[in-house]
């Protein structure tokens, strides 16, 4: 497990490297769409949440193939724990946003970095455990969610839906112009 341990903290890493530097990727691509579809577009709190999403994804790709005997296990836990941060992303910034009544900046970035820690620690006890391999049912729900979540994405970066969750901040009461929006192919 120390190797396991080990890899949880490059995992972590990986993920506050990788995740920092997407921000930016869309714009460094000249708004490239495929670029679009797996980095953030805009400022909302939805495309904030590939920041986590995305990187600890392909980590768990790569970790899943080092780990070859136990896949499955470190497989599932890596995703359980990818799912419980992305979705905390946005619990925690409108819980504080609520509580202060406006956007701090550096706590945004400490949303990202905590969430980051939950989702590796989450896994890292679970792969401990072993409590997500018991049955191989929980191993294909961590996979489905993971995958219906990973559309979501791909289909609301195309066409948001209404909710406070999609709108950029950088567009509210702003000029008609659009920055950072997806484009559209229609």
């Amino acid at each position: 497990m120390i190797q396991l341990k080990r890899y949880t903290v490059a995992g972590i890493i990986f993920v506050w490297i990788t995740g920092s530097l997407a921000h930016f990727l869309y714009a460094w691509t000249g708004n490239n769409s495929i670029a679009g579809l797996f980095t953030p577009v805009n400022e909302s709190v939805w495309e904030h949440m590939k920041l986590l999403f995305f990187p600890m994804l392909l980590y768990s790709f790569f970790i899943s193939v080092i780990f070859k005997s136990s896949r499955l296990c470190i497989a599932s836990s890596l995703l359980w724990g990818n799912l419980a941060g992305t979705l905390l992303i946005p619990v925690f910034y409108y819980a504080y946003t609520f509580i202060l009544a406006k956007n701090i900046f550096i706590l945004d970035i400490g949303i990202f970095i905590l969430c980051t820690l939950i989702a590796f620690g989450l896994s890292y006890k679970l792969s401990e455990s072993r409590a997500s391999c018991v049955h191989k049912i929980y191993a294909a729900l961590s996979a489905c969610l993971a995958l219906i979540l990973l559309m979501c994405f791909i289909i609301f970066t195309i066409r948001p839906p209404g909710l406070k969750i999609f709108e950029d901040p950088a567009r509210t009461g702003a000029t008609s112009e659009k920055p950072h929006s997806f484009p559209s192919f229609s």
